[in-house]
């Protein structure tokens, strides 16, 4: 049996995927697009997308007095000197 090691797994793997002409040339000029190769640019998305996925997953629990606090400040208007400040500052957009 292979000792266990304190170092994590650096070997890579194959992954086979079958995409259509269309998708796979929509890849590809993303890829180029952002000067990486194809393989990149799609694990980069996909280990995006996994994590993305595995945060929308997080739980947070809190008794009831913390939860009803929770919705109270949900339900109140927004303010205070960041409010104000944000609100005053030049929208990029506008002229």
């Amino acid at each position: 049996m292979p000792s266990q090691s304190a170092t994590p797994d650096l070997q890579s793997h194959a992954v086979n995927l079958r995409v259509r002409t269309e998708t796979r040339a929509l890849i590809d000029r993303a890829a180029k697009v952002l000067g990486k190769t194809r393989s990149e640019f799609m694990i980069d998305a996909a280990r995006r997308a996994a994590e993305d996925a595995l945060l929308d997953q997080t739980l947070a629990r809190v008794d009831q007095e913390t939860y009803d606090l929770f919705l109270k400040t949900l339900d109140l208007p927004p303010g205070g000197e960041g409010f104000e400040r944000l609100m005053r500052a030049r929208k990029p957009w506008a002229p």
